[in-house]
């Protein structure tokens, strides 16, 4: 009896735990995107007044890794803005209800290409199913199920700042290698001409040498 309830609860737990991780990942409003030199991308969201809106930001690859940032209003009213970040989080609650728009700019770029990680999230995260449905305290389970939750949350922001350090040490990694190539491949064909330079001056000389000594008398 006891391991009959034991599996049947290892099953609940297990169930559960899948629809966390389901319920995070289609919760999850995150974007990666490339942004060219000379270029601005900007995203568009409706939302309602009186929500909590956060706003993450981070440059992975390019250039000095900074880029221009700007949230407008629907009463095209600028509420936030940053030149050249590289990083930076801003939260606020939108006052009245429309269409808002996050524009990224990398316009004073000529050459560089930015890619741009970005997370936007409108509103307040849903609870768990169930845990808000009662007015009597929770029990135990829904308490320590809630605790997971906050923990799975923490763990998925500092996987995602975990994956953007890596491709950031990954792209300056590869940058670097390319410009040592680069720069011994120079080094390696001024030695090669200043060997092939050396050796025409040594023969010339000796050959001149010899024509002077061996010249014959008329």
């Amino acid at each position: 009896m006891n391991l009959r309830i034991s599996m049947l609860l290892k099953k609940q737990w297990i169930g559960f735990f899948f629809l966390l991780i389901l319920h995070q990942i289609v919760q999850a409003v995150e974007l990666t995107f490339e942004l060219a030199d000379n270029a601005r991308e900007c995203f568009f969201e409706d939302i309602k007044r009186n929500t909590s809106v956060i706003l993450e930001f981070q440059v992975v690859t390019g250039g000095k890794y900074d880029v221009d940032v700007s949230i407008e209003a629907p009463t095209k009213e600028i509420i936030y803005r940053q030149v050249k970040s590289q990083f930076d989080t801003h939260q606020f609650v939108t006052l009245v209800e429309g269409t808002y728009v996050v524009c990224f700019s990398n316009e004073f770029s000529t050459y560089s290409h930015k890619v741009v990680y970005m997370d936007f999230q409108v509103g307040d995260e849903p609870q768990l199913p169930g845990v808000g449905e009662h007015v009597t305290v929770m029990t135990q389970m829904e308490s320590s199920t809630q605790e997971i939750h906050k923990s799975l949350n923490t763990i998925i922001d500092y996987q995602t700042h975990h994956r953007l350090r890596e491709a950031q040490g990954r792209k300056r990694a590869e940058d670097l290698n390319e410009r040592v190539m680069w720069w011994s491949s120079i080094e390696f064909v001024v030695v090669l001409l200043a060997s092939t330079l050396q050796v025409y001056i040594v023969k010339n000389f000796f050959a001149s040498r010899n024509e002077r000594q061996y010249k014959p008398l008329r």
